[in-house]
């Protein structure tokens, strides 16, 4: 089988509530669509029915497939997800579909050409944030400016859960990837700055979900620790990534 163009790539937790929805959106856009397409469902050991949902999307659609892990954190879901697929270029999507996925048109060619890493962004002049609470807002944009003096300047939003990867810089990010938590993209961004690859921000039009698996007392504690450690991790040199490294993708 030839590789897809395009892989979509969606860590799921428990989900059986929002993943129905979202498959069926996904799968009808990329129907639509010339070239060829995968779906991976990377679920972290869910408790409900998601693995059977999808599984049952993929007996009517071979296209969609289940990646069964144990449970560690969507990090890890998504490290494992990214590694799995075959795509020439992956596309992180969350399971609650907050950004329209038409506009993955955005981070592809003929739209977007010559980037390694593009990330969906809240705060680009032409992004548009509907229904967002103030609270969301201004904690996340904290917490970013956390994110640009510790690890990754330069990046103004590198929470939003929709970013693109071509296949042949993959597993240069991935693979190293220690985080198995939220924290994991700022991670995944750093490597991708480390290895030199090249990084753009794309705006994107971002609707509010109500049920965030984030826990607003707890998480965000644990993600600036992960920030530390990721600077820790730098300053010891644990983290085996130069420019120009092969990627050791297939």
């Amino acid at each position: 089988m030839s590789r897809p163009f395009l892989s979509i790539v969606i860590p799921a937790f428990n989900e059986e509530g929002r993943l129905p929805s979202t498959l069926e959106q996904v799968v009808a856009f990329l129907s639509t669509r010339p070239y060829r397409w995968e779906v991976v469902v990377a679920d972290d050991g869910s408790a409900d029915a998601t693995a059977a949902l999808v599984e049952a999307c993929s007996r009517e659609y071979p296209q969609v497939r289940l990646l069964s892990l144990t449970h560690k954190g969507k990090g890890w879901a998504v490290k494992n997800g990214m590694l799995a697929a075959r795509g020439e270029f992956r596309f992180l999507c969350d399971a609650d579909l907050s950004m329209p996925i038409e506009q993955v048109e955005r981070f592809l060619p003929p739209q977007l050409v010559g980037v390694d890493v593009a990330v969906g962004s809240r705060e680009m002049p032409d992004s548009r944030r509907i229904g967002d609470p103030a609270r969301r807002r201004y904690g996340g944009r904290f917490y970013n400016r956390l994110v640009r003096a510790l690890a990754v300047p330069g990046i103004a939003d590198t929470q939003c859960g929709f970013k693109c990867f071509r296949g042949e810089v993959t597993a240069r990010i991935f693979q190293p990837l220690r985080i198995d938590g939220f924290a994991f993209d700022v991670e995944a961004l750093f490597l991708a700055l480390k290895a030199g690859l090249s990084v753009q921000e794309v705006g994107i039009d971002w609707y509010y979900r109500e049920q965030s698996k984030v826990r607003p007392l707890q998480d965000p504690f644990a993600m600036i620790w992960d920030l530390l450690n990721i600077r820790w991790r730098h300053l010891r040199g644990v983290y085996d990534v130069e420019p120009g490294a092969p990627t050791g993708d297939e």
